[in-house]
């Protein structure tokens, strides 16, 4: 969420509109860093090759713990991350040229396009 608020920001839109999304629960904050903290820390040293930031981890955390899941990002990281070790994230990105979901919202198998 703070990631979220710091983009729109920056874009010039109003950060307090995603805060409203989650007073309405239309999103939810799903996760507790303190309880995963061990978990976020072994992403990072899984990616220490990439630059995740700790929302990139938290991210991924939260779809390995949370099903069905999808991940809304501009971050073509997402592409390369995977949750439990090997699954592939299901990621919605309007900046990514192909989609990485079926319409069912399942993971494509295929690597086409």
């Amino acid at each position: 969420m703070a990631e979220t608020c710091f983009l729109l920001a920056r874009a010039g839109f109003d950060p307090g509109r995603a805060l409203a999304l989650l007073e309405r629960g239309v999103v939810q904050v799903a996760l507790s860093l303190a309880d995963q903290v061990g978990a976020v820390r072994a992403l990072f040293q899984r990616y220490d090759n990439l630059p995740a930031s700790l929302a990139d981890a938290c991210l991924i955390r939260m779809t390995e713990l949370h099903e069905p899941c999808r991940v809304l990002t501009l971050d073509s990281d997402f592409t390369v991350y995977r949750r439990h070790g090997r699954k592939v994230i299901p990621v919605l990105s309007p900046n990514l040229q192909r989609e990485f979901i079926t319409a069912s919202g399942k993971p494509r198998n295929d690597k086409a396009n």
